[in-house]
């Protein structure tokens, strides 16, 4: 779009079908590319991202020709679709239904990006179940605990 500037960067963050360990850390750099590059085809641009087995983390400079719900349906399909193609587990993989956005600022985006590539470490202290209902807190966003993921205790 012609004449359109914007600034805006979402942190994206959705869950294995099940929050099952299904993501091979083996194959985690080449599902990263591969994610990149559907973002990149969107003409978006990825600024981090970084799959855990059981969920990942993007964070996105985002266009305003594309909306935010589009995006991650098309990084959900087309990762899964990767991921059944290669046969990386036994059976079938998907994503769980729904994703989490939050909104950050330009001053905070180098933060939001070590955040994102430490998730290893992230995760030694604090489930992902603990790391989500944090941010959901953190921006205020209400939500009712029946329909957030499922989750496998």
């Amino acid at each position: 779009m012609p004449n359109t500037y914007s600034q805006i960067y979402i942190q994206i963050v959705f869950a294995v079908q099940g929050r099952q360990n299904l993501i091979p850390k083996q194959h985690r750099e080449e599902l990263h590319k591969y994610i990149t590059g559907i973002a990149q085809n969107r003409e978006q641009k990825l600024l981090s991202v970084f799959c855990m087995p059981d969920h990942t983390h993007l964070l996105v400079g985002l266009k305003p020709a594309i909306a935010i719900s589009d995006l991650a349906r098309d990084i959900k399909a087309g990762s899964s679709n990767f991921i059944n193609d290669k046969k990386w587990i036994y059976g079938k993989f998907n994503w769980q239904e729904g994703f989490g956005a939050f909104s950050y600022s330009r001053s905070q985006i180098d933060d939001v990006i070590q955040y994102i590539l430490k998730q290893e470490e992230h995760h030694r202290k604090k489930t992902f179940k603990e790391e989500y209902v944090d941010f959901l807190k953190k921006f205020k966003i209400e939500y009712d605990e029946k329909y957030l993921f499922a989750w496998v205790e």
